[in-house]
């Protein structure tokens, strides 16, 4: 079966690639180990020099690697700089604290000598999205193989130039052969790579659908795993905050990416004193965007990324509206050549619908009026997901409730929720478990391992 790279923007077949046959995955599951025997032990002042490497191509290359995602999966190419260029800081944030992160911890037992020692475990297989193509790989690699991991990358196959232009980068920025292969297989090969001996662990990041499986398979072979699934994510107004700024930030919180986003805001909780306020602003802001070819300096929103997602989302705006839902902005699919949907506010939700229940992936924002803090709190809890929130409020009690009651594992005061690398990255609820990023993401796929020094020990 080829992979095919498509423009979502034309409909043009870029370029197909072949898929791997099982003798060729045989023959990258064994590179993956001959060279975790030897990358494990190389020094982290090596890795060190080799994953700044990996920063100063993917910063020189930006340009390159922009157009790249432009063209297989409609980044706007403005955004597409901004993704190549974070990946420069995660290389270089974990290239510069990994030592620190992995150094033994003593700790005082009656033995002569107690510590924890944090060693690597081995090839860890990594399922990505198509949504952020550099990033989210990035975000698993520069970490794992600092701590002496090596990684095998099975990206969504509608970005292969994608895939191929990571392996790229890490081979020239010096990594031995096989430390990070790029696997061009279809979905139907990822429980027989799983389920090799020789992989040791997998992160994945995508659907609920997609973690269930992966998830079952790791937990009956008793493999550790990194699930980072879907978020509704909610986005709380309350009336000290300020308004306009509110509304302005909603709107790029919610098309970031062109609304393809686990932490993209989606449910914007308002309170009723100033609802009518920001909703106001609020549609002047999303209707300000501009939409079209993602390769143009001026452009905001591109196209979703394959016919699937826009016809999904279709259908849910259609049930949603059908079910009671008012159409403040946009609402219908853009008639013109390739997978563009306009920005789009529904208000007065039903809670029988797929606005209210799902994720909604794509520019559309769902809009909800609140009577007070309690009422909000219920609004924003009141899903499976719990990945992003955000909460905007001047009210120093009002945040430290939002703080500790909002069920997610990023929460956000007066600010988008985004990803940083210093910075812890996961959810809870049926939007994963795990972290990426900060000292807890290099710490997933590591041996934690005990050592005591008895007294009848002589060195």
């Amino acid at each position: 079966m080829a992979i095919a790279s498509i423009n979502p923007a034309t409909g043009e077949t870029l370029r197909t690639f072949p898929a791997l046959d099982d003798a060729q995955i045989e023959r990258a599951l064994q590179f993956a180990m001959t060279a975790f025997a030897t990358h494990r032990k190389t020094p982290f002042s090596e890795r060190r020099e080799k994953m700044h490497r990996a920063a100063d191509i993917l910063e020189s290359e930006a340009e390159t690697f922009a157009r790249v995602m432009a063209l297989e999966m409609g980044k706007p190419i403005r955004a597409g700089r901004e993704e190549v260029r974070k990946c420069a800081v995660g290389c270089r944030y974990y290239a510069d604290n990994a030592e620190r992160f992995l150094i033994d911890e003593p700790i005082e037992t009656e033995a002569i000598r107690s510590f924890v020692r944090i060693q690597p475990l081995g090839p860890v297989l990594a399922i990505m999205p198509w949504n952020f193509p550099f990033w989210q790989v990035v975000r698993f690699a520069a970490p794992a193989l600092m701590a002496g991991n090596v990684g095998l990358l099975k990206h969504a196959s509608n970005v292969p130039q994608c895939a191929l232009a990571l392996e790229d980068i890490f081979r020239r920025a010096g990594f031995r052969e096989g430390v990070f292969q790029t696997l061009l297989i279809g979905s139907e090969k990822v429980e027989s790579v799983l389920s090799d001996a020789r992989v040791v662990a997998v992160t994945l990041t995508g659907s609920e659908t997609a973690g269930l499986r992966v998830a079952s398979v790791a937990g009956r072979l008793i493999k550790k795993t990194v699930l980072e699934l879907g978020g509704s994510d909610p986005f709380i107004v309350m009336p000290s905050a300020n308004v306009a700024l509110a509304a302005a930030t909603a709107a790029k919180a919610r098309t970031v990416n062109s609304g393809q986003s686990c932490i993209a805001a989606k449910r914007f909780i308002i309170h009723e004193a100033i609802h009518d306020e920001f909703a106001s602003l609020f549609v002047q802001a999303m209707s300000s965007l501009r939409m079209g070819d993602p390769l143009a300096e001026e452009t905001d929103i591109g196209p979703l990324a394959t016919t699937e997602i826009l016809s999904d989302l279709e259908e849910q705006i259609r049930q949603t509206v059908a079910a009671g839902a008012r159409v403040l902005l946009g609402g219908t699919r853009d008639p013109r050549r390739g997978n563009f949907y306009p920005p789009t506010i529904l208000a007065d939700v039903p809670e029988n619908s797929p606005g209210y229940r799902e994720e909604l992936f794509g520019p559309v924002a769902l809009l909800f009026r609140a009577a007070d803090l309690e009422s909000a709190l219920t609004l924003a809890n009141d899903v499976r997901f719990g990945l992003g929130a955000s909460a905007w409020t001047n009210d120093e009690t009002e945040a430290a409730i939002f703080m500790e009651e909002l069920e997610a594992g990023l929460v956000f005061i007066n600010a988008m929720v985004a990803s940083d690398p210093r910075l812890p990255f996961g959810g809870i609820k049926q939007s994963g478990y795990g972290r990426e990023l900060g000292p807890l993401g290099i710490r997933e796929f590591v041996n934690f391992k005990t050592v005591s020094v008895g007294r009848a020990f002589h060195p």
